[in-house]
């Protein structure tokens, strides 16, 4: 058995360079890799295009790497939850692609499994479609999109094995699964790595076989974006 564990973020972002395609998985806050993160900070790489559901809050999340210029390009579904991104986007400081939800699950999910492009109708006849080739099935006009794949795609989980092997937890299934399929390096970062063997087959969502890395992550915050309570 391959035994996929390194020390630490710091050893789990060997190789990470200027000018990447990172794919950061989570839906919201929920499930992003912050050790990862944390460690890109450090590194202070720069022109990256970072391909996530969301672009984090001000000072959370990659609302970091905005804060510090590292980012060239963000590929997104949902950006409403940060000012800076606004104000770099407004002012043509940042290139961004907004895409459906749905569809970016999809293109990643493609890019893990091999599949180069699919049709689908979400978007057609607004301006996610311009520029982009249709066709028409059973009467309804679909628009071709294609996968995304990254150089790293940086995952959370609740719980992995030595051989990367993951489970996730609740909403931070949106995006981590997919995403780690479409890497060339997949860097998971766990809550609790256990020896392999330990978890149950029936319960693993990543088979280890695309992940590069792995690590039990610290210090986790687990921020809510909006948090909102029954009045009293």
């Amino acid at each position: 058995m391959i035994n996929k564990t390194v020390s630490g973020s710091q050893a789990a972002l060997e190789g990470l360079t200027d000018g990447m395609t990172l794919m950061l998985g989570g839906f919201g806050l929920c499930g992003i890799p912050e050790n990862s993160i944390q460690e890109i900070l450090r590194r202070g790489v720069k022109n990256l295009t970072c391909i996530s559901n969301n672009a984090g809050v001000d000072d959370f999340g990659i609302g970091l790497l905005l804060q510090t210029r590292q980012v060239r390009k963000m590929i997104s579904s949902y950006v409403g939850e940060n000012a800076e991104f606004e104000r770099q986007l407004l002012a043509g400081e940042l290139e961004v692609e907004l895409i459906p939800q749905g569809t970016l699950a999809e293109r990643c999910r493609a890019g893990g499994a091999g599949i180069p492009a699919f049709y689908t109708p979400a978007g057609y006849g607004t301006e996610v479609g311009e520029g982009k080739e249709s066709r028409e099935f059973n009467g309804k006009m679909y628009l071709l999109e294609h996968a995304l794949h990254a150089d790293f795609a940086f995952v959370k989980a609740w719980r992995g094995d030595t051989a990367g092997n993951l489970i996730f937890k609740g909403t931070a299934r949106n995006f981590n699964p997919m995403m780690a399929t479409a890497g060339k390096i997949t860097v998971a970062e766990v809550e609790e790595l256990v020896p392999a063997g330990e978890l149950d087959p029936n319960h693993i969502h990543t088979p280890g076989i695309f992940v590069q890395r792995i690590f039990e992550g610290k210090d986790y915050e687990k921020r809510i974006e909006q948090r909102t309570v029954r009045q009293s």
